[in-house]
């Protein structure tokens, strides 16, 4: 199996007055496309900045990061952003929703931010919208959806550029535990239906239970278990 994403000899360290604290520590991690992998850890142990790191969201104080074999530190800032429009999507624990807009014109902004015309995506936006079960909200806008509901429209936004890679952060922290196996269904059948990688952190077991991998992370390193 391919790799998706490596990382040799990461760090990441944040200055606070005239410290400077570590908050990941030559962290050498490989996962393999088509897996689903959970991160998981205590507060504060780093597992949310080393997801922001592996989907380029921010920079590492040192180290190397390579998705689908691209070197993310090679790139200048228009590479970066065209990598995470089009090869990777994000999840987060608060859905990121445009209020005043409806559904399918939430799940097209990436579309529309890469330039791309959103006529030409009818077909990916039909399949996307039955995947997560939205087809007949498509005209809704957010303050008419649950937060479930809201967080498959994220889902599938995630998905419109067809990336081979999506991360997620804390997916169902801020929803009931019902709704949130649900969602956790839903990223398991992506992941084994479409082949996507997945990444996500998360706190809870039985949502990291629902992948075919999980990474732990304390104070700052990769460890066996917590």
């Amino acid at each position: 199996m391919e790799n998706a994403i490596e990382t040799v000899g990461l760090y990441k360290s944040f200055n606070i007055g005239k410290l400077s604290v570590d908050v990941l520590k030559d962290i050498n991690l490989t996962i393999k496309k088509g897996a689903f992998y959970s991160i998981m850890g205590p507060s504060g142990s780093g597992k949310s900045t080393l997801l922001y790191l592996i989907g380029g969201l921010d920079k590492p104080t040192k180290g190397r990061i390579t998705i689908n074999g691209k070197d993310l530190s090679t790139m200048n800032d228009e590479e970066g952003s065209k990598l995470r429009r089009r090869d990777i999507g994000f999840v987060f624990q608060f859905y990121n929703l445009v209020p005043n807009l409806n559904v399918e014109e939430n799940i097209l902004l990436p579309v529309l931010l890469d330039g791309k015309n959103s006529k030409h995506y009818k077909h990916e936006l039909d399949e996307i919208l039955d995947i997560v079960g939205l087809t007949e909200r498509r005209k809704h806008t957010p303050r008419e959806l649950s937060g479930g509901q809201q967080q498959r429209v994220a889902i599938a936004r995630s998905l419109i550029n067809s990336p081979d890679i999506v991360f997620a952060d804390e997916p169902i922290g801020n929803l009931d535990s019902k709704t949130g196996t649900e969602i956790m269904k839903l990223f398991q059948e992506i992941n084994v239906n479409k082949g996507k990688t997945i990444v996500q952190v998360t706190h809870s077991r039985e949502a990291a239970d629902y992948g075919t991998d999980i990474i732990y992370v304390k104070d700052g390193r990769i460890c066996k278990e917590i």
